[in-house]
C-alpha cells in the first residue's frame, strides 16, 4: 500500500500492540454517508494482518480503534496475539528413515 506505521502501546505481557498510520489509500476518495457511520470501511486491513500472522503460526485478533473516516486524526489498529500455534506435520510428510 505504500504506507508506514508506528508500533505503539505494547501491553506488559507483550501480547497486544497498536499500529498507527496517518495515510490510508483505501479511504482516499471515500466519504461515508450518515446512515453508514457504523461501517468499518478499511476492515480488510485487519483481515490481511490476521491472515499474514496465521501464515507464521500466530493467531490474533485485530480491530480498528481509530479511523480517519470517522473524524479521528489517525488510523489505529489494535492487534492482540491470542496464541502461538504449534506447527503440526501430517504423518504423510514425516521422514520415515
Amino acid at each position: 500500500l505504500g504506507i508506514t506505521s508506528d508500533v505503539t502501546s505494547w501491553n506488559a505481557e507483550r501480547s497486544s500492540f497498536c499500529l498507527t498510520f496517518y495515510e490510508n489509500p483505501l479511504t482516499e476518495f471515500v466519504e461515508l454517508p450518515a446512515e453508514y457511520t457504523g461501517l468499518v470501511y478499511s476492515n480488510i486491513l485487519c483481515g490481511a494482518i490476521r491472515g499474514a500472522l496465521e501464515m507464521i503460526q500466530v493467531r490474533a485478533q485485530c480491530k480498528f480503534v481509530r479511523d480517519t473516516l470517522k473524524g479521528d486524526d489517525v488510523n489505529e489498529i489494535q492487534v492482540e496475539i491470542q496464541e502461538v500455534m504449534e506447527e503440526v506435520m501430517s504423518e504423510d510428510y514425516k521422514d520415515n528413515s
